[in-house]
């Protein structure tokens, strides 16, 4: 948007206001949640700016405040309503979107995925309290987001099909295969969108047997493999996760439209 851009404007201005990224998220955020906002809400505020930030840097830094390198703490749960804002909100681009919806099923698999990399150990620096009220208010946030299915491009459609298996229901799986026929039938077995939306779809059958064995055909294939002993659900979200975020390099990399 080009009222980000201004040339015009003073050091002292573009320090207070911060890097364009920063300011449509204020933006986005002052008019979908005016009242009482989370702790990580402060970052978009004047007092919170920091003047070495630009976009890049900015965004590291607001994600990470949320989801704390890929750990939940006490606040996450709170933050979390921030990515569902900005991924509900056209004004957004859509590989923001794309990341924020991206960061949501991240907040939801934690405890599953870290289980799935350390087992048969404890995870470390698991706080199963925050884990559960994270995964909670995802559970909560899904539904308004997935109504946005029609409306969103393709590869948003793709993370949302990610929180559709994390949160099953008798409406939304079945409705997973029509909604993925175009990404199976554009996209074959052996690339990554090809294979991440069949592995949705063998997620939605639920049928414990087909994930085992599609998650560790995927795994021998192409990905980080977990220990066989983990429980199956655990296996199939890290797998999961990993496919999703090769899915988004390959988004960045096209720099799809604003």
């Amino acid at each position: 948007m080009d009222t980000y851009a201004e040339p015009e404007r003073t050091r002292h201005d573009t320090i207070a206001s911060g890097p364009p990224i920063r300011e449509l998220f204020r933006d986005v955020v002052a008019d979908r949640l005016p009242g009482r906002r989370p702790p990580q809400a402060a970052m978009l505020s004047d007092a919170g700016a920091d003047p070495c930030w630009d976009d890049r840097s900015f965004l590291a830094d607001f994600y990470n405040e949320i989801l704390h390198q890929d750990t939940c703490r006490p606040a996450t749960a709170e933050g979390l309503v921030l990515l569902a804002a900005l991924a509900g909100d056209d004004r957004i681009p859509a590989r923001h979107r794309f990341q924020a919806v991206h960061l949501l099923f991240r907040a939801a698999t934690v405890a599953e995925r870290h289980l799935a990399e350390t087992w048969p150990a404890t995870p470390r620096h698991a706080d199963p309290g925050s884990e559960v009220r994270a995964r909670d208010a995802v559970r909560a946030l899904t539904p308004d987001l997935l109504s946005r299915w029609s409306a969103e491009c393709p590869a948003v459609r793709l993370a949302l099909a990610g929180l559709a298996v994390v949160f099953p229901t008798d409406r939304t799986l079945p409705a997973l295969t029509s909604r993925l026929g175009t990404f199976t039938h554009q996209h074959p077995r052996g690339t990554d969108i090809g294979d991440y939306a069949r592995f949705v779809l063998v997620l939605a059958a639920q049928d414990e047997a087909r994930i085992l064995t599609a998650t560790e055909q995927l795994t021998d294939a192409y990905w980080t493999g977990t220990a066989r002993g983990a429980p199956t659900r655990a296996r199939a979200l890290h797998l999961l996760a990993q496919m999703l975020t090769r899915v988004r390099t390959g988004f960045d990399r096209s720099r799809a439209p604003q």
